[in-house]
């Protein structure tokens, strides 16, 4: 295809890489598009000892980098976001065929990545420290920001390329460099992103160490979590493996973003625009086929407009387009595996052995790749499938009375990430965002849980990991806060009033 071609994807890719410079492999793994399941291509995997080579190119080229002052770091990401928009369509192409989300979707998700560059550039700008009074006279007190060093990204499958440059960006600006492990359900998309950043850094004659790919299973993203040489892990995936990634880092004292699952409800009020609502739910439960870790899991709908809702779901279920991702025509494309399509079935019998009906849909469609149709399931929120995450286009169905009621079932469950209410009522939506509301990271009022702005600082709570990403000041996760106390005088009083004399 012409797409893959233009991104410089071949048949055999290498997959590890500092810059410009590629290592090959014996071992590989192979890319399959979800769509019909053929095979795209193979990516070579990261042995033991490229994995060393990587991380002392990264040292090397951290030394040069931090030492760049932060706008001109800003000017090479404002570089990058020139490239991607060169390559936007191609890339979109790639993130729907590896991954298959639609093709809309997928030069959306490119877009956040030219979003962020641009945002970042401003960033470059505004690493602001704070001065403050010293207690001791003539002395001044301010604090300052540094670089980490390397930061490690560990991102999933569903954003094969935006959630990479959420960090990659900000903690280029930063002054840190980058070791990146993709999914290895699409580590095409990670090797055509470091290519396109390689031309930067050559055009720009920068280390290669800036930017760094390493692929693999689950023992390279150990490597990466156990390396004292990593002082920060970005890790955007399940709760289990938050765990795993949190534990280990934290025995060695490193820092870490945990991105991981999420239960997302909307609650719909008897004074919500109704069509408004609906909208918005569709898009966040059936967008990328249900495996967003922002996608709607579950709707709280007030017992007076319940089955108004209700019907409207099901006659717009009914027409849902699924198809072949990149047919313009498509609204839901495939599922990533057969895996996936496997959990969805068993989440839909635990439904029905839990007391829950599954109203619409849930059929695994008869074609080739792994297309499913998007589900509509009565439960009660206490159910244990409903507790649970399951990244699937299954929408969950609650009936609530009174607000009160609803918000207890919105907060009664682990995770805490994205969260939405529909309501016209300015009390209803004042209580939904105050303290004794709503308990995610993110809490939005007529719009629905998927579809977050790079502007705002993206993470959850609970469940979710408590990190956050991209915007406001999520940029101080990736340095290191420096407290500095000058004395220009000519006498050393000490803080506290303490008299010491020699």
């Amino acid at each position: 295809m012409e797409f893959l071609k233009s991104l410089g994807i071949e048949g055999i890719n290498p997959g590890t890489s500092t810059g410009c410079r590629h290592f090959e492999s014996k071992e590989s793994i192979s890319s399959f598009t979800p769509s019909d399941g053929k095979k795209i291509a193979t990516v070579g995997t990261t042995t033991r000892e490229q994995y060393e080579h990587v991380v002392a190119e990264a040292e090397k080229a951290f030394k040069v980098w931090r030492e760049m002052p932060a706008p001109q770091r800003g000017d090479i990401v404002r570089q990058i976001g020139e490239k991607l928009r060169e390559y936007k369509e191609p890339l979109g192409k790639l993130v729907t065929y590896e991954m298959g989300k639609i093709y809309q979707e997928g030069l959306g998700e490119v877009q956040e990545m030219i979003d962020i560059c641009d945002f970042a550039v401003g960033q470059s700008r505004m690493l602001y420290g704070k001065t403050m009074h010293s207690e001791r006279p003539q002395h001044r007190m301010y604090e300052q920001w540094h670089p980490l060093g390397i930061v490690g990204i560990i991102s999933a499958f569903n954003f094969p390329v935006a959630v990479w440059s959420w960090n990659a960006m900000i903690a280029a600006v930063c002054g840190n460099v980058m070791i990146w492990k993709g999914s290895e359900k699409t580590p095409l998309c990670g090797v055509a992103v470091q290519k396109i950043v390689a031309k930067v850094l050559k055009e720009n004659n920068l280390p290669e160490g800036i930017f760094n790919l390493v692929t693999g299973d689950r023992e390279v993203g150990e490597w990466m979590t156990e390396d004292h040489r990593i002082p920060l892990i970005s890790a955007t995936g399940s709760t289990r493996m938050g765990r795993e990634v949190g534990k280990t880092v934290a025995s060695r004292l490193g820092k870490t973003i945990l991105e991981l699952g999420g239960n997302n409800a909307i609650i719909i009020s008897e004074n919500a625009d109704i069509e408004m609502a609906i909208r918005a739910t569709v898009f966040g439960a059936v967008g990328t086929c249900g495996q967003r870790c922002t996608s709607t899991r579950r709707l709280i709908i007030h017992e007076s407009v319940y089955d108004q809702v209700k019907e409207r779901l099901m006659n717009i279920y009914e027409n849902i387009t699924i198809g072949d991702p990149l047919d313009e025509d498509t609204l839901v494309g495939p599922m990533i595996d057969e895996g996936a399509v496997e959990n969805m079935q068993k989440a839909l019998e635990a439904i029905k052995e839990q007391g829950g009906e599954v109203i619409y849909g849930g059929e695994v469609l008869d074609e080739d790749g792994f297309y499913v149709r998007p589900a509509l399931a009565e439960v009660e929120n206490d159910y244990d499938i409903v507790q649970q995450e399951t990244f699937a286009p299954i929408l969950y169905l609650i009936k609530y009375e009174t607000q009160e009621e609803a918000m207890v079932m919105h907060n009664g469950v682990k995770q805490g990430l994205s969260s939405s209410m529909f309501t016209l009522n300015m009390r209803e939506a004042e209580k939904f965002l105050s303290a004794a509301g709503s308990d995610c990271g993110i809490a939005n009022i007529n719009i629905g849980t998927s579809g977050a702005e790079i502007g705002g600082a993206f993470g959850g709570e609970k469940e979710t990991g408590g990190g956050r990403e991209s915007g406001s000041d999520a940029w101080k996760a990736y340095m290191r806060r420096q407290t500095n106390t000058i004395n220009w005088g000519d006498s050393l009083p000490l803080a506290q009033g303490i008299d010491f004399d020699v």
